[in-house]
C-alpha cells in the first residue's frame, strides 16, 4: 500500500518579497552611490529613491501576505518572507529617520549667520538650474524660524586682519572637503571679501552653495556664513550643520594660528 505524500505549496507572495527587497537593496545602493559621486543627478536620484520606497514597501506587504501563507495553509516561505522584510525594514529606516528630521526641523534650505543682510553670492546665483531653489537676500520671512530652532548659528569675530583670516578660511575650506569657485574682494582694497564654495552631506552627497564673508573691522575680522541647499523645501538641518561645523573649526584653526608679526 502507498503512502501518501503531501507537498507543501510554495507561497509566490514570499518568493517576490525577497526578490523585491533585494532588487530595493540593490538599487538604493547604486543610486545613492551614483548620486554621492555626482553622477546622478539630485532630481534623478530623487525619483530612483521614490521607486526604492515603493519597491521595499511593497516587499513588506508581500512578506506579510507570505507569513500569512505559512500561517493558514502552511505553505513554504517562511524564510523568504523574514528575509524579505528584514532587506524592507532596513531599506526603509532611512527613509523614517528622513521623515522623522522633516517633523522636527523648520522648512528651510537657506540658512544664514546675518539675517538682515546675508552674505551674497556672486557666483552661485548664476549657475542655478532649473528645479534648484532660489537664492533669496530677503530673510524676513525665515528669520523668526531660524533663530528658533538654531540659535547656535552665528558669526565670529577675530583678532586679526582679513588676509590672515583668509588663510584661515581656505585651510578650513580644504579640510572640510569643499570645493572653493571663487573669491570676490580683496582684503586690504574692499572693506568686504567673500569666499563662495560647494559643500556635500556625508553620505548622499547633497550639495549647499556656501558664501563665507569677511568684514575687516580694524583691528578684527569678522566672519559670516550662508549655506543654501540646491535642491529641496527642508535641508533637515544640513545646512546649519555644515556653519556650525565650519566655525567651530575655523576657531581652532585661527587659535591655533601663530600670531601676526
Amino acid at each position: 500500500m502507498r503512502k501518501l505524500r503531501y507537498e507543501r505549496r510554495k507561497s509566490r507572495s514570499a518568493i517576490w518579497s525577497f526578490r523585491l527587497a533585494v532588487f530595493s537593496v540593490i538599487l538604493l545602493l547604486f543610486s545613492a552611490l551614483g548620486h554621492r559621486f555626482q553622477a546622478i543627478e539630485t532630481p534623478d536620484f530623487l525619483i530612483l529613491a521614490t521607486l526604492v520606497a515603493v519597491l521595499a514597501l511593497l516587499a513588506l506587504m508581500l512578506a506579510a501576505k507570505g507569513f500569512a501563507d505559512l500561517w493558514r495553509n502552511g505553505d513554504k516561505g517562511g524564510a523568504r518572507s523574514l528575509w524579505g522584510s528584514v532587506l524592507a525594514l532596513a531599506v526603509l529606516a532611512p527613509f523614517a529617520l528622513a521623515g522623522y528630521l522633516a517633523y522636527v526641523t523648520p522648512p528651510l534650505y537657506d540658512i544664514s549667520t546675518d539675517l538682515t543682510m546675508p552674505p551674497q553670492f556672486f557666483r552661485a546665483i548664476h549657475q542655478r538650474k532649473v528645479g534648484m531653489n532660489r537664492i533669496n537676500d530677503d530673510a524676513s520671512q525665515r528669520a523668526a524660524m531660524q533663530m528658533v530652532a538654531y540659535p547656535q548659528v552665528t558669526g565670529r569675530r577675530y583678532e586679526g586682519s582679513p588676509d590672515r583670516i583668509l588663510e584661515a578660511v581656505m585651510a578650513v575650506i580644504e579640510a572640510q572637503g569643499w570645493t572653493p569657485t571663487g573669491r570676490f574682494g580683496m582684503p586690504g582694497e574692499q572693506v568686504e571679501t567673500v569666499v563662495e564654495a560647494v559643500a556635500h552631506s556625508f553620505l548622499l552627497g547633497f550639495a549647499s552653495d556656501i558664501a563665507i564673508r569677511l568684514t575687516d573691522e580694524g583691528e578684527t575680522t569678522y566672519v559670516d556664513m550662508r549655506s543654501v541647499s540646491r535642491y529641496g523645501p527642508r535641508d533637515l538641518g544640513l545646512n546649519a550643520r555644515f556653519i556650525t561645523d565650519f566655525m567651530n573649526a575655523l576657531d581652532q584653526q585661527v587659535n591655533g594660528a601663530p600670531p601676526e608679526g
